[in-house]
């Protein structure tokens, strides 16, 4: 499946710096036949370390990894939703996107210009959320224009869909986001037609930099205020040093470990981010392996063995017989897979099997 991920963010924050980090992450997109060819669009391995274990213990000749197509969207300014800057553009792109990795800078430096005068993470948020949900109370207000009619004819769908439409303008009016407005899985089918921006999942990216006044690390009373503005919103984040990963983006994985620890650094920065929307999206990898190549493959959490096996092609979700599947623990004590079978750690699993992360998976289709 495509996986989207829209960095947005306002002028001077980080988020070039952080898609340019990023991107040197980037496997060329011919093995993936969905992906965009595009300079604003990277695509990105999802780190998953057990790739390499299943390709040794296979012999494979290739690996390919998840992946996530990151976007670098045009800089926001105020007033983007009636088209101020690169406005409509802006939105336009944001709509195109699964979600929304959201960048606010949490670092003070006197070179780098804050486009509001001072750094204000809380500030930033509500500049771009403000835009987000003014451009969706716009589309909804559209939708219910055009659904009058069928109102007026008493339709039932219709006069229920206006219903929920004006209870999401409200909503929306009151300053919230689309996503945290409590709805059934009917009204979410009727609303996902419109493709709200404020409808997608956040995360928030929040960047710090190297030996500046870091909000965090200062334990200033901004950055609690952004803690609790995550807690009481149910919202995740990451801490990204988008400009420290930008100048180690060059070495390997363990240059990169060994400058960290130097700098006490938190960890990796963009890995998390990755790994971040991969889970605020509710999305796992399974595995197929062989001599050829050993393949991450992303599904939703709690897929079925068709569910999933439709994400290598449709005929194992419409032709699904059964699926020879092994965990990931139990194929490497073996060994091999011939090991795994003559242990017993191969299984049979049919149409009902939820498949776990990391599940090593054969399917066979009639």
């Amino acid at each position: 499946m495509s996986l989207s991920v829209g960095i947005v963010g306002l002028p001077n924050v980080g988020k070039s710096t952080l898609f340019n980090a990023l991107t040197k992450n980037s496997v060329p997109a011919e093995n993936y036949p969905f992906c965009t060819i595009d300079p604003s669009v990277g695509v990105v391995a999802v780190p998953d370390a057990r790739l390499a274990t299943l390709s040794e213990i296979s012999g494979s000749d290739e690996i390919l990894p998840a992946i996530v197509e990151f976007v670098d969207i045009a800089g926001l300014v105020k007033g983007a939703a009636t088209g101020e800057g690169l406005g409509n553009k802006f939105l336009t792109n944001i709509r195109e996107t699964d979600m929304i990795a959201e960048v606010v800078r949490i670092f003070e430096d006197e070179d780098i210009h804050h486009v509001s005068g001072g750094v204000d993470p809380m500030g930033d948020i509500e500049v771009i959320n403000l835009e987000l949900i003014m451009s969706d109370a716009e589309t909804v207000s559209k939708r219910v224009v055009s659904i009058e009619k069928d109102v007026k004819r008493g339709d039932k769908e219709a006069v229920a869909g206006k219903g929920l439409l004006m209870k999401l303008l409200e909503h929306l009016d009151a300053g919230h986001l689309a996503n945290s407005m409590e709805i059934t899985e009917n009204e979410e089918v009727f609303l996902k037609e419109l493709n709200l921006l404020t409808m997608k999942k956040f995360l928030y990216v929040c960047n710090k930099k190297q030996d500046a006044f870091n909000l965090d690390e200062q334990d200033d009373e901004r950055w609690q205020e952004l803690l609790t503005f995550f807690e009481k919103t149910g919202s995740e984040y990451v801490i990204v040093d988008a400009g420290m990963e930008h100048e180690l983006k060059d070495l390997d994985e363990e240059e990169k470990n060994e400058f960290r620890r130097e700098y006490g650094a938190q960890g990796n920065g963009v890995e998390a981010l990755i790994k971040g929307c991969y889970h605020r999206l509710g999305l796992m990898s399974y595995f197929t392996t062989g001599e050829k190549e050993t393949r991450a493959w992303t599904i939703p959490i709690g897929s079925t063995g068709p569910e999933a096996g439709g994400a290598i092609h449709t005929d194992f979700l419409t032709k699904y017989i059964r699926a020879q599947v092994v965990t990931f623990a139990d194929l490497v004590g073996a060994g091999s897979k011939a090991a795994a079978k003559d242990a017993g750690k191969i299984r049979t699993e049919g149409k009902g099997y939820i498949v776990q992360d990391g599940d090593v998976i054969e399917f066979m289709h009639g």
